[in-house]
């Protein structure tokens, strides 16, 4: 039986016993059949509801173990056998203390299935976005077919609208695509020819095709889902304190009960019910069951939380080493920077350096003209026909544009030609940035310069100030010269730079960082997987490969660097929420035992086992509101954006 019927089936035989602890002082109205009507009801509930607390108990016991269980099973089996030995020798009985209880025990357990629930619809919800059928070119026509007859390097279509069905390239069309359900990015994405698409998104307005790369588990939505499920069920190290506690605490509670019995019964000269009563309720009032809830709460809402702003945390243990991270070290390549040379300066007439140069890398498929290309195109340039084309191995190109000959290269393909005093200037000031410069010209004459770089991403900057805000110390670890690092490290405000350093030797470089504190490494690529491995906290990037991925303990989906302030942010504060949930819990337990164990009689103040049942269930639901507030939690950059 769920734990949700046991409440019920304990609530509804529980509740005329409570109907008369409230009228019989007031109008004298007691339960028709008096003590039997109550041994029946309570029965009921034992059987029923309580039981599983007895078995399980008994299963810790002879495993040499206490749980909250304990605690449950002796207070409720100690007032329902002592009444029934009450009732058979004419003394005062309390069935409603056992049944009571129970109902208000199950009462916070009901909230805790609630919130498990309610983590597991929010994975539910996530395997719900994915498609359920697809548009795909089969037999050179399109045919609608169930998804799970998709496969790798199938072609599919997605109209305005409709849902992509699995992680793909476009190859022809192009679009704006919401992608907010899987990167928690919230305006749409412009999307082209060569352009990745994610399953579940929803395509815009335009009309794309694209080939299948992902499908099935593969696909960045199953494996979103498969971490968040495995997050949610994990244990936070903490944990293993709070079992270390439980496992001390019940049989020290024990003795203290049995030692209240002994005070009130021996010494002060009470009645055995009364003695009785004063020691189920330390039993009671000390059951631990807001301490169990305290970490898997926190967890389930913060990893919830997380995977929907594109922040995917994969376990306990990351949260709890993100709180003593000292230094966070990036990769360069692909995290600080797009991973990509582009355009940055164009030195002399745009149009005609640029129109010039394209011309002559048309046919090259070298990083430094597909940079060149691709800014040419994003300036909408015409791109004129070439002839006598010849490639000069370890300079550049030459060839005739327009009956002249230009030439594209280095310097030393420039040797020959005039270059002006103001382009020899820049030259040196761009080479300063670490930036590649290639020499533009037309029959022996320099007409400009172009300068390219795989530049740092626009948010780089403001991610590292962010970090900086925080009191961490930043770090580049990477294989590029030190000139170009130090440039780039200058550009975005990294601390220190460690470069030449080999794909191999990053994991040594990080363990050595580790002697004056914990890292956190940022990394995206295949030679990043050990350093991510190695480091406390490994911070994946979400374009990155997939064995980096699974390297890293937290994986940023929407590949944006602020993202890595987010999730040291958000994992701070649900360790933070746990430790305070754990104090909580157990200041409530300690604080509750003394005024359950009668000390405060001589003022009034006593605590009865229904109301220190009460108490606990009105525990564990302050413990379970304090993790759902977690969603309510702010998390800002403590940077101010450059």
């Amino acid at each position: 039986m769920s734990i949700t019927s046991r409440f019920w089936v304990s609530l509804i035989f529980s509740l005329p016993m409570v109907l008369e602890m409230v009228f019989h002082p007031l109008f004298g109205w007691m339960l028709p059949g008096g003590q039997w009507t109550m041994l029946i009801l309570t029965s009921i509930v034992m059987l029923i509801s309580a039981v599983p607390f007895w078995q399980s108990a008994w299963a810790s016991f002879t495993k040499h173990h206490a749980n909250m269980d304990t605690l449950v099973a002796i207070g409720t089996a100690t007032a329902y056998f002592y009444s029934m030995y009450a009732m058979a020798t004419g003394r005062e009985v309390f069935f409603e203390s056992a049944a009571v209880v129970t109902t208000f025990v199950l009462l916070g357990q009901v909230f805790e299935e609630r919130m498990r629930n309610n983590a597991s619809n929010a994975v539910a919800k996530l395997v719900d976005l994915q498609a359920k059928d697809a548009e795909v070119m089969r037999d050179n026509q399109w045919v609608r077919l169930p998804l799970s007859e998709v496969v790798v390097g199938d072609q599919l279509r997605a109209r305005p609208g409709e849902k992509i069905a699995v992680d793909g390239v476009i190859v022809d069309g192009q679009s704006t695509i919401d992608e907010s359900m899987v990167t928690g990015e919230s305006m749409p994405v412009e999307k082209k020819v060569g352009d990745s698409v994610i399953g579940a998104t929803i395509n815009g307005t335009g009309t794309v095709t694209y080939t299948a790369k992902k499908v099935g588990d593969d696909t960045m939505l199953a494996q979103i889902v498969d971490m968040v499920k495995k997050a949610q069920n994990s244990h936070a190290p903490i944990q293993k304190l709070t079992d270390k506690v439980s496992d001390i605490f019940v049989p020290v509670v024990l003795i203290i009960a049995i030692l209240t019995f002994m005070v009130w019964y021996v010494i002060v000269g009470a009645s055995v019910a009364n003695s009785l009563i004063f020691a189920v309720s330390v039993v009671v009032i000390a059951c631990p069951c807001a301490l169990g809830l305290a970490t898997p709460t926190a967890l389930m809402v913060g990893t919830g939380r997380s995977a929907k702003m594109g922040i995917l945390i994969k376990n306990g243990e990351v949260l709890e080493a993100v709180n003593d991270v000292k230094t966070v070290v990036f990769d360069k390549t692909g995290t600080i920077t797009n991973g990509k040379p582009i355009v940055t300066d164009v030195i002399g007439d745009r149009a005609t350096v640029l129109a010039t140069a394209a011309a002559l890398e048309a046919t090259s498929e070298h990083p430094l003209a597909t940079a060149v290309l691709a800014q040419a195109k994003a300036d909408d340039l015409k791109v004129s026909e070439v002839s006598d084309f010849k490639a000069v191995e370890g300079k550049g190109v030459t060839a005739l544009v327009g009956g002249k000959r230009a030439f594209v290269g280095n310097d030393k393909l420039a040797a020959d030609s005039v270059l002006p005093d103001e382009l020899q200037a820049q030259v040196a000031d761009l080479q300063d940035q670490a930036k590649t410069v290639v020499y533009v010209g037309v029959e022996n004459q320099v007409i400009g310069l172009i300068a390219i770089q795989d530049a740092p991403k626009p948010s780089s900057k403001s991610a590292i100030a962010a970090l900086h805000a925080r009191g961490l110390k930043t770090v580049m670890l990477t294989g590029d010269n030190v000139r170009v690092a130090q440039a780039i490290a200058k550009q975005v405000g990294i601390d220190e730079v460690i470069a030449d350093v080999l794909p191999g030797d990053k994991a040594d470089h990080v363990q050595a960082l580790q002697k004056d504190g914990a890292v956190a490494f940022v990394g995206d690529g295949i030679n990043d997987a050990p350093a991510l491995t190695v480091a406390d906290v490994g911070i994946a990037m979400g374009s990155g490969t997939d064995i980096a991925i699974e390297s890293g303990g937290i994986v940023l989906v929407k590949n944006d660097l602020m993202d890595v302030d987010r999730a040291l942010a958000l994992s701070k504060k649900t360790f933070n929420r746990i430790k305070l949930n754990l104090f909580w819990a157990f200041v409530y337990n300690v604080l509750g035992i003394p005024v359950a164990a009668g000390l405060f009689y001589a003022i009034g103040l006593t605590l009865s086992p229904e109301f220190a049942g009460l108490a606990m269930a009105l525990s564990s639901l302050s413990v379970v509101t304090s993790s759902v507030l977690l969603n309510r939690v702010k998390i800002e950059s403590k940077a101010v954006t450059a």
